[in-house]
């Protein structure tokens, strides 16, 4: 997926950068794909924690988790305001998911409801579980390309 994918999505429902607090939190609104890069690079505000386990409606172990951060690790970096540059690129990937994922279904109940539901075309894992990696991610955004084109998945 690329940036103007996203930009063009995020007008459609949830955006990445919703999911990660907008403008509040993150300071600025980027719509492009250097604009992540620069964000991602100096570090996510940690209240993007706060709000993704808000809007995906899941606990912030779950989502500790999902992104292959211990959890301790997470609310020291909410203490301290900052996520490091890793951890704010798996913030980032995180959010473009949701984002592409409420785009497919065109629905955020569905969407997010699907992210947390063993797949069968995921090899019974559950999507929200492989985000911890870049392939896992890749098979997530793979499988929903296939259901947005209709495809078994």
């Amino acid at each position: 997926m690329n940036a103007a994918t996203l930009a063009s999505e995020s007008v459609l429902g949830l955006s990445a950068a919703s999911v990660l607090g907008g403008e509040p939190v993150l300071h600025t609104f980027p719509r492009s794909v250097l604009e992540w890069i620069a964000l991602v690079r100096h570090g996510i505000s940690a209240g993007a924690v706060d709000s993704a386990v808000r809007v995906m409606g899941i606990g912030q172990s779950e989502l500790a988790k999902a992104l292959d951060i211990p959890e301790r690790t997470l609310a020291r970096r909410k203490k301290e305001g900052l996520l490091s540059p890793d951890e704010s690129g798996k913030m980032v990937r995180l959010a473009q998911v949701v984002e592409r994922a409420v785009y497919v279904f065109d629905d955020e109940r569905a969407a997010l409801s699907w992210l947390k539901s063993p797949n069968p075309a995921l090899g019974g894992n559950i999507p929200l579980s492989l985000l911890d990696t870049e392939l896992g991610s890749g098979a997530v955004l793979t499988t929903l390309g296939r259901i947005e084109h209709g495809v078994f998945a």
